[in-house]
């Protein structure tokens, strides 16, 4: 077996330590959106042309497209790669398989009362799960048929996947770890992801998903985006920094496997997972250029903007990443994160307000506590607030923030997310019947008084 070896990236325990510039990962390159290029060998990159009547050491040319064809060149993606085999030689007699608890959209099988929903970690299980048997759909949106919504997941991994090999053909993959280091052997390369991490998978992209080297067990979320791929918001009248910045997101160098023996590829395809068997490995490119590939993007460098003065903004200014919709301003998902900031606003009730909304609301805690949540959302836990149900501060946080002293603070050691969707997430039956579903979340609203006085102002 001959491969390109990536260094595995050296782990930050600091926050201060995650500041470190692109430049210090040796296996990537850094930019979002960049027409990258990359050889594993001196050469195998054919110059002036994609298609050569001859690619350099023999290898075949392949292009994989993220878009239409005719999409418009800011939206238009796709990557040339130069491998040992084509796909289609990657391929065999497919045969059904179960998805285990992986299912997809459109899902109305299951019907629950409306309500906030919340979960508390799911259990670390103590046998052999690698990551397709690991996924724990919670909830789905829209039609992936229709490559519009998302399906919302948990992961629980404790070996590596061996001789096995997948793609994702029904939407682009972001990980969210929360425990847990996974090493994401792809097409493109090797891509190393720690908690207070996002890694994402493109449609279509093979990859085989391994614990990294000390980890014993993984536990995290995966969003499956069926529609628009994930792309930076506009930043609008902030103007051209803050937020998620190009230079910080991460794309693999190349990195190969040539290497014959048996395995197995899964593909998931119309919500159904097709499995064959093969006599080589897929990652099998010496080369590639083009704009449609993985990368990851470290949490801890997000810049956050908010209120110096008074109100709490809109969570819509934390955006990380958003996948659009054909409607303007109206995302087929976005991807929201609560990270360390400093709350300086002055006479304002500072947490988030009680709200409904239009949007569907899925959070998880990586670590720390959540500032309108303090008791009882822990990190590896979820929570779920559908469209148009009610939802905000539990009576704790609201006697807390209506009566402290609005004196500078500073949010620490917290790292919370959302994945906002235009669609109602349907709850799996899994998730409706699973242990972890606090049954008794809504009572977190019970104490709320009355403080209404006509007398008073």
């Amino acid at each position: 077996m001959s491969q390109s070896k990536l260094p595995v990236s050296e782990r930050r325990p600091r926050r201060e330590q995650a500041i470190s510039i692109a430049a210090g990962n040796k296996g990537y390159m850094s930019g979002f959106g960049n027409g990258f290029e990359s050889e594993a060998l001196p050469g195998a990159l054919p110059v002036g042309r994609n298609s050569p009547q001859k690619c350099p050491y023999g290898l075949y040319a392949e292009q994989i497209s993220g878009s239409p064809f005719t999409a418009p060149r800011v939206t238009n993606e796709r990557s040339w790669l130069y491998r040992i085999r084509p796909t289609v030689k990657h391929w065999g007699r497919f045969e059904k398989i179960s998805g285990g608890c992986w299912e997809t959209a459109p899902l109305n099988t299951f019907e629950m009362p409306i309500q906030p929903l919340r979960w508390s970690p799911i259990e670390l299980p103590t046998e052999k799960v690698s990551f397709l048997s690991g996924v724990r759909t919670m909830t789905t949106a829209g039609d992936a048929g229709s490559m519009a919504g998302m399906g919302m997941h948990a992961y629980v991994i404790t070996a590596s996947m061996v001789d096995a090999y997948f793609y994702n053909a029904d939407g682009e993959m972001m990980f969210v770890p929360q425990l847990g280091n996974l090493r994401i052997c792809t097409e493109f390369g090797t891509i190393d992801v720690e908690p207070c991490e996002i890694a994402v998978i493109p449609r279509g992209v093979k990859i085989r998903v391994e614990l990294a080297a000390g980890t014993t067990v993984a536990r995290g979320y995966l969003c499956e985006n069926y529609g628009g791929a994930f792309t930076l918001p506009e930043r609008g009248p902030i103007g051209a920094n803050c937020m998620a910045n190009q230079r910080d997101f991460l794309t693999p160098i190349a990195a190969y496997e040539d290497h014959d023996g048996a395995c197995t590829m899964t593909v998931k395809w119309g919500g159904t997972l097709w499995r064959t068997h093969l006599e080589h490995s897929p990652l099998d490119v010496v080369a590639w250029h083009g704009n449609y590939a993985p990368y990851k993007y470290d949490l801890r460098h997000y810049s956050p903007v908010g209120p110096v003065l008074y109100d709490h903004a809109d969570p819509s200014i934390f955006t990380v990443m958003t996948s659009p919709s054909e409607t303007p301003g109206t995302a087929n998902i976005d991807f929201v994160v609560f990270c360390d900031r400093w709350t300086v606003a002055e006479n304002t009730f500072r947490p988030p307000w009680y709200h409904l909304n239009v949007m569907s609301e899925f959070m998880g805690l990586i670590e720390g506590v959540y500032d309108a949540k303090p008791q009882g959302f822990v990190p590896g836990g979820m929570s779920l607030h559908n469209s148009m149900l009610p939802h905000g501060p539990d009576t704790q946080a609201f006697e807390r923030a209506s009566n402290a002293e609005l004196k500078p603070h500073k949010l620490e050691n917290t790292m919370a997310f959302m994945f906002e969707t235009r669609f109602p997430q349907r709850v799996t039956k899994y998730a409706a019947e699973h242990p972890s579903l606090q049954h008794d979340y809504s009572d977190c609203w019970a104490d709320i008084e009355k403080h209404f006085d006509p007398a008073k102002r």
